[in-house]
């Protein structure tokens, strides 16, 4: 079996999950991994399938009746997850009034730092006492080995009073 992507967008009904569910199960695949949502008003999201490569244009015909149907869908093969990170895996959650600029400050300095985002997910939502628009953030973090947590939290601090946010790093597992 080979493993390939689904990343999927389109106007949201009910029913689209089944349609796709039942494309794959029509091609002969194993629904293994999802992330949809609504985003925006559109279905969004991804789905990782287990597939014998030559049923893959069998797929590919199976989704092409759901696409007909106003979602768009690109298939892709996944590849070889890359093997597990030597360093520490962090929880990292965030929350603060919302303004443009926090997503690009926290990941460039993850980034900086060499940290690897395996999961990433935001949203906001109206303060309880203020009314005011609440940036909240979540992701789990995958360190290189030999960059302790305590690096990562100094510098996610030294950027948390810039972007007038509090940051919680903790132990992921």
């Amino acid at each position: 079996m080979s493993h390939y992507i689904l990343s999927v967008v389109g106007s949201d009904r009910p029913g689209l999950t089944s349609a796709l569910a039942g494309a794959v199960l029509a091609a002969g695949g194993n629904w293994l991994e999802s992330h949809l949502s609504q985003l925006g008003g559109l279905y969004v999201g991804s789905v990782l399938v287990a597939l014998a490569p030559e049923r893959l244009e069998a797929l590919r015909e199976a989704v092409g009746r759901v696409d007909a149907e106003g979602l768009a869908v690109r298939i892709v093969p996944a590849r070889d997850a890359p093997a597990a990170a030597a360093g520490q895996a962090l929880q990292l959650d965030l929350v603060g009034q919302d303004r443009p600029g926090i997503v690009n400050e926290v990941t460039a300095a993850l980034g900086g730092l060499g940290a690897n985002i395996e999961t990433f997910r935001t949203w906001v939502v109206t303060g309880a006492h203020s009314g005011a628009p609440m940036f909240h953030m979540a992701a789990t973090l995958a360190l290189p080995a030999g960059l302790a947590a305590e690096a990562v939290q100094t510098a996610l601090e030294d950027i948390s009073a810039e972007i007038l946010v509090d940051i919680s790093l903790t132990p992921a597992g």
